[in-house]
């Protein structure tokens, strides 16, 4: 019931230009997270806190999950360190991303992230 009652924040969306309701998103997710202990329910909320609070929150819990062969932690956290113009760092988590991922979508996209990193100098201001 908890666990649907998170899709409620996406659902309601009528179209992409109204804006999700992250602080929800956020809440549910860490209820959720309190309920089942789930690193990967983490994860889900630090990119919802990330989209509330901003990319170093986001960051901040990301860095403490203990998910080092999960190929998700590496891509959120090399997106967040994009946006927070910290481009080395973000390099070597798509890069250890890209060693764990098996799908060739999201292996065109990381590798797609990584060369926009090539020409990347600043913050990605959202």
């Amino acid at each position: 019931m908890r666990e649907s009652r998170r899709h409620v924040g996406h659902d309601r969306r009528v179209d992409a230009d109204e804006p999700c309701d992250w602080p929800q998103i956020a809440a549910l997710y860490g209820e959720l997270s309190r309920l089942t202990d789930s690193p990967v329910v983490e994860l889900n909320r630090a990119v919802a806190v990330a989209e509330e609070q901003g990319p170093e929150a986001g960051l901040d819990i990301v860095n403490r999950l203990p998910l080092e062969d999960y190929r998700y932690l590496h891509s959120t956290r090399g997106e967040l360190l994009r946006r927070l113009g910290r481009t080395a760092e973000a390099r070597d988590a798509y890069r250890r991303a890209l060693a764990l991922v098996h799908d060739d979508a999201e292996r065109r996209l990381l590798e797609r992230r990584l060369a926009e990193l090539g020409t990347a100098t600043g913050p990605v201001l959202q």
